[in-house]
């Protein structure tokens, strides 16, 4: 018998059951869940005032019982959704149209993969996900929106979407991938000599700076320790005058929320916090998300961001690390370069076309580049790990 399915939307994912969000997001994933959603909202990263003003669909059975979200935002500019679509906007007003607002589906300031569809598998799955899918489409249409986009999402879905006439564009970020070397030395071991001791040179410099180096869980920061670490992460941002996004009593209740899903690596100068790198973890994944630093400390960007989070991943047992978006500068650290892909939907259909003659040409551009840039990585010929795609 086919399931009669309706689809709502909510204005907060705190209006969204938590035991919903338990049972159809991935199990000790970071940012896909309720806390995460409800607390950047909550504190103002992710809400109508800062240009996020959430919908997010809900789909429900016969009885009520919610079998499929949708995490689902109406945007009214492009910060913090790590599409990159700034010159899509830039197109639409040289032909004199509106591109904003657009609905996006994403996790907000956060350019993490995974599922966006959150369903659980069964006989109704796929009749669930149309049913969202849909129901986005409408929305956009509701709302008057340039487009609908689904960032960072799966293999599977982004085929799905691809059938359901989204188009897709790709991107590339560095990835970690652990080779089965059992701790650090053992790592490097895969490198040439050459690329090695450069490592362990920088890895040295911040040894002997007297600086020392700590790592934490959310769990174990006190709420009073949060208005200096954020006054470090706040200061990247300021530093090219963006708008840091989280506050410091977002970080204290992330922290509280996630425990020992939240890790930050910290440098201190005779007690005093200098530098720290916030990061979060699934069962499987380190990602890698804020940097910030007092001054200009040799090598300690690498050291925080990079160094210590392969460390622990080797410790903890992690398979992957994902550091954010961006930088060349990680090839050297030994991140592979991997294709991540998003979808759009966009409703005008000679935009729609222009678009999509542009993503051709993107796609074959950035398959070049994977493979240019992977051609860069430290590793020996015979100890390279897989190669992302």
């Amino acid at each position: 018998m086919p399931l009669n399915i309706s689809v709502s939307s909510r204005s907060s994912a705190s209006a969204i059951p938590g035991e919903a969000w338990t049972r159809l997001c991935p199990a000790g994933h970071p940012f896909l869940n309720a806390d995460f959603l409800a607390i950047v909202e909550r504190h103002g990263a992710a809400t109508p005032e800062s240009g996020w003003t959430a919908r997010h669909l809900v789909a429900s059975d016969e009885s009520g019982a919610v079998v499929g979200l949708l995490p689902l935002y109406i945007k009214s500019h492009s910060h913090g959704d790590f599409i990159y679509d700034w010159s899509w906007a830039a197109a639409y007003r040289q032909l004199g149209r509106q591109y904003y607002p657009k609905l996006m589906s994403c996790l907000p300031h956060t350019p993490v993969a995974g599922t966006r569809i959150l369903v659980a598998e069964g006989p109704h799955s796929a009749a669930i996900r149309q049913a969202l899918v849909d129901a986005a489409k409408a929305l956009a249409n509701r709302y008057a929106a340039s487009s609908w986009h689904v960032a960072l999402a799966t293999g599977a879905e982004t085929d799905l979407l691809r059938n359901e006439g989204l188009l897709i564009s790709r991107d590339i970020q560095f990835h970690w991938l652990d080779p089965g070397c059992g701790d650090f030395d053992g790592y490097l071991a895969t490198f040439s000599a050459v690329k090695r001791r450069k490592v362990r040179a920088e890895r040295r410099r911040v040894a002997e700076s007297g600086l020392s180096i700590e790592t934490r869980h959310g769990d174990q920061i006190d709420a009073a320790e949060w208005p200096l670490l954020h006054a470090l992460y706040a200061s990247t941002f300021d530093r090219f005058g963006n708008h840091a996004a989280f506050s410091a009593a977002c970080f204290d209740d992330l922290a509280a929320a996630l425990g020992r899903r939240m890790i930050i690596f910290i440098a201190r100068d005779r007690g005093l916090p200098v530098a720290v790198a916030i990061c979060f973890r699934s069962d499987d994944a380190l990602f890698g998300r804020y940097w910030g630093s007092a001054g200009n400390y040799h090598s300690l960007h690498f050291e925080l961001c990079f160094y210590q989070g392969i460390a622990y991943c080797l410790r903890e047992g992690l398979r992957r690390f994902e550091p954010g978006a961006g930088g060349e500068h990680k090839l050297a650290r030994g991140f592979t370069p991997t294709v991540v892909h998003s979808a759009h939907w966009i409703s005008d259909p000679g935009m729609r076309q222009l678009l999509a003659r542009h993503l051709a040409l993107q796609g074959e551009a950035v398959a070049e580049y994977r493979d240019d840039a992977a051609e860069h990585l430290p590793f020996r010929r015979d100890a390279s790990p897989s190669q992302g795609g």
